[in-house]
């Protein structure tokens, strides 16, 4: 054996991952992370000349960059229904999208710290007066995302109305993408959407005149996080992503990309995701 290949058979000995070795030394060794987003859920994650953007995205790498240098992101764009389930089944190593934690979730999946702020509002058209209060939504349309924690939400509240003794909501009707959902409300197929506060506002201003949000809000404080698989082999890589979050949130960074993307800041707490309250 040359003294060439010898030396290129040690480099490549010495990149492969450890036996036993866990989720992140294998990132490491291949220098290839997996993610899924779902890109219809702007300013989080959203679709521009071919390439996705967003909250995340620029969250994300500001996180590789500092400490997973030269690790390339194969970014999966998915349908958020089936991104929970394709975790489970290791189709992919991480979902960074914006992930509403509840209890049925913080259950099955290994959480980072909170990334933004998820509680669920209700948004309107901005000049239909017969919403005035969260009780006028007896009787009315009100639309959600399928499979997500927002609907869950607004059904808990539709509950708490039917047990009031109240008509309750007309229809909940689901959606696989709330751009669909904000559409059948413009055009008065709706009467409401549930979604996070934190989505609405960019939405209310690109559309000046159309929408606004109810007050109060419809649920309790909740928050979004990225989400890993709840095993040994996954908890570095996800420790490795919640510390980073939990950094940028102390040295500014977190602040910084709210107000590029959000127009606001929202504190978070960065030492751990809060116990969900739904």
């Amino acid at each position: 054996m040359t003294l060439c290949a010898a030396a290129l058979l040690t480099a490549g000995v010495f990149s492969l991952p450890a036996p036993g070795a866990d989720l992140l030394a294998r990132i490491r060794a291949d220098k290839t992370l997996t993610v899924a987003t779902e890109a219809r859920y702007a300013p989080f994650e959203t679709v521009r000349d071919g390439n996705i953007i967003g909250y995340d995205v620029d969250l994300m790498n500001h996180i590789l960059h500092k400490h997973l240098p030269g690790v390339r992101v194969k970014q999966l764009d998915l349908p958020f229904q089936g991104i929970l389930a394709g975790l489970d089944a290791r189709k992919f190593d991480l979902v960074i999208t914006a992930v509403m934690v509840d209890r049925q979730r913080m259950a099955r999946f290994a959480f980072t710290v909170p990334v933004a702020e998820a509680t669920v509002a209700l948004l309107k058209r901005e000049n239909d007066t017969s919403l005035a209060t969260l009780e006028d939504l007896d009787g009315k349309v009100v639309g959600s995302l399928a499979g997500s924690a927002h609907l869950r939400v607004l059904q808990a509240f539709n509950q708490r109305l039917l047990d009031g003794g109240r008509p309750g909501i007309k229809e909940i009707r689901q959606y696989i993408a709330f751009d669909e959902a904000y559409a059948d409300l413009a055009n008065k197929r709706l009467d409401g959407v549930a979604q996070s506060l934190a989505n609405l506002g960019p939405l209310i201003k690109s559309r000046p005149g159309v929408f606004a949000v109810l007050q109060p809000m419809l649920g309790p404080t909740a928050y979004f996080g990225w989400a890993g698989r709840q095993d040994a082999d996954s908890a570095a890589l996800v420790q490795l992503f919640s510390d980073g979050i939990a950094e940028a949130n102390r040295d500014g960074t977190l602040k910084r990309l709210q107000l590029t993307w959000f127009g606001a800041e929202t504190a978070l707490p960065h030492d751990a995701m809060p116990a969900p309250a739904l």
